[in-house]
């Protein structure tokens, strides 16, 4: 009898133990990079370049998984099931963050269900009209705009997106009125741009960065504080004359909420010594997004302006997803 009692006693210590081990020696096995969208564009880019350069840095195994759906929220929604373990982590971004939560009933609060690791990326939009347009700067799409409020129609890859709040801001910002017309995706409002179907569009760089150069539509305007290394030439809005205007859209690591702490530490300081790279800042640069990093807190804190901010757009402009 007694004999059974230590031997429990010991296999009780040693599951307990065994428990413990991954906060103190995390990572013992592969961790699970959730990208919330489909192969190609700004976040699968982000995904599996982390994953690449982590592992190169630290030698630990990222899985890259695809889980696009409900607008990049089904990602999210998978990451907020998993056990705070650290082994399950999403590149989450503005629109299933910050706005999608706003705008729709999600299977997770971005706020409870999510433990924000680092920052990784922010990029701005670009407001284009096409080629032939004869607004040739934004300081003269916005005075036609004033002069025929609502007569001019913008497109974007959907109600409630970060392309759309970002022009919905500068609407009441420089107090001018255009008519919204969402498509299901960036491509199609550019076809229709580029076809004379719009008088303008936004979009983000990496969409619109192949068109630009092509000559076939104008960028008039990013809407960072400043100018972005993808498009040097073209004029932030803030230089246009609206200089309390920004808006960028970020990406970052979260893992679930409940995560230890120090595995959380370990995370991000993998996340920041890799963005910190020259040759990552220089590769990221080549897709409009400017590589960034943070601690978890300072994250957490922009997350909840950027939500703030977004709150009071979307009352005013009475968004809501079609």
């Amino acid at each position: 009898m007694k004999r059974r009692i230590f031997a429990a006693a010991l296999l009780a210590s040693a599951t307990l133990a065994h428990a413990q081990a991954p906060t103190g020696s995390f990572p013992t096995k592969p961790i699970r990079v959730i990208i919330p969208s489909t192969p190609g564009g700004g976040t699968d880019y982000i995904g599996r370049s982390l994953s690449t350069h982590i592992h190169e840095a630290t030698g630990w195994t990222l899985v890259p998984d695809n889980r696009p759906g409900a607008g990049t929220a089904l990602g999210l929604a998978e990451l907020a099931r998993q056990a705070p373990t650290g082994y399950d982590i999403v590149i989450g971004q503005s629109d299933n963050v910050s706005l999608i939560p706003l705008l729709m009933k999600t299977a997770y609060d971005p706020l409870k269900d999510l433990q924000p690791v680092s920052l990784v990326a922010t990029t701005p939009m670009v407001i284009l009209v096409a080629a032939d347009s004869p607004y040739k700067t934004l300081d003269e799409l916005l005075k036609a705009a004033r002069a025929k409020p609502g007569e001019l129609n913008y497109g974007t890859s959907g109600s409630g997106g970060s392309v759309h709040i970002s022009v919905e801001m500068l609407q009441a910002e420089a107090k001018f009125n255009m008519q919204h017309v969402p498509y299901k995706g960036s491509s199609p409002a550019l076809a229709d741009l580029v076809g004379g179907h719009l008088a303008v569009a936004g979009a983000s760089i990496s969409s619109a960065v192949g068109l630009i150069n092509a000559g076939k539509v104008r960028a008039l305007a990013v809407t960072s504080a400043g100018r972005n290394p993808a498009l040097p030439d073209v004029p932030s809005v803030a230089e246009s004359g609206h200089k309390d205007y920004s808006f960028v859209t970020y990406y970052g690591v979260f893992a679930p909420a409940g995560t230890p702490g120090e595995v959380v530490a370990k995370l991000n300081d993998a996340v920041v010594k890799v963005m910190a790279r020259p040759d990552v800042k220089e590769a990221f640069a080549k897709q409009g997004l400017e590589a960034e990093s943070s601690t978890p807190e300072a994250f957490r804190q922009m997350i909840e302006k950027d939500i703030g901010k977004a709150k009071a757009i979307i009352k005013s402009a009475n968004i809501k997803v079609n």
